[in-house]
């Protein structure tokens, strides 16, 4: 897997350290339920997605309430917000800041593979898929006398992909990981 910088590198080393040593700890409280959780996670996105456009990862912050819909399938409205800045120059040597504020909002469609992945008792494991729409607010300095749809994109509908794990530390909090081709989040759940 190519990283494109250091940082995403040592992420995952120490993601998938953790996953490692969590899955030999037979100790932990897995739910019979995945609903009525709050998901508050930090996540990095940047190279797909409606974030490509940055060239860059991205520190984005993400919320969700899951909610029992199925046997082992929820789904979790969610909200999140990123902001970018650059500053320029153009042709007549002027600096001037383009700052962008994306805020997607969504549904993750979420189903836990408990029965058919054999793992100790305190850990989920899911796929999902998530759909919305991204909400852009784009603001050039008021000297920027050029083209300002330079940075527009097309439709703000997206679609990601998701697999996860989440390790439970008792039945009301725990911790999870969710690999995404958009944003992939690290954070807390709460039960």
């Amino acid at each position: 897997m190519p990283f494109k910088n250091d940082f995403m590198k040592k992420l995952y080393t120490i993601a998938l350290a953790f996953l490692l040593v969590s899955l030999l700890n037979t100790t932990g409280f897995a739910q019979e339920k995945y609903g009525s959780t709050l998901n508050l996670g930090l996540g990095i996105g940047g190279y797909s997605g409606y974030y490509k456009y940055s060239g860059h990862t991205l520190p984005v912050l993400n919320i969700n309430y899951e909610f029992d819909v199925a046997k082992n399938f929820t789904l979790a409205p969610f909200i999140s917000l990123s902001s970018f800045a650059n500053r320029y120059k153009d042709g007549n040597g002027n600096y001037y800041m383009y700052r962008e504020t994306v805020v997607p909002i969504g549904v993750k469609g979420t189903y836990y593979l408990d029965g058919l992945v054999k793992t100790s008792s305190a850990w989920d494991i899911y796929v999902a898929g998530s759909l919305g729409f991204a909400i852009v607010n784009t603001r050039w300095d008021a000297n920027y006398y050029g083209d300002k749809n330079m940075y527009r994109r097309g439709n703000p509908l997206f679609m990601d992909l998701h697999l996860g794990a989440e390790y439970h530390f008792n039945n009301r909090i725990g911790a999870f990981l969710d690999l995404s081709t958009g944003v992939s989040t690290l954070g807390i759940a709460i039960h």
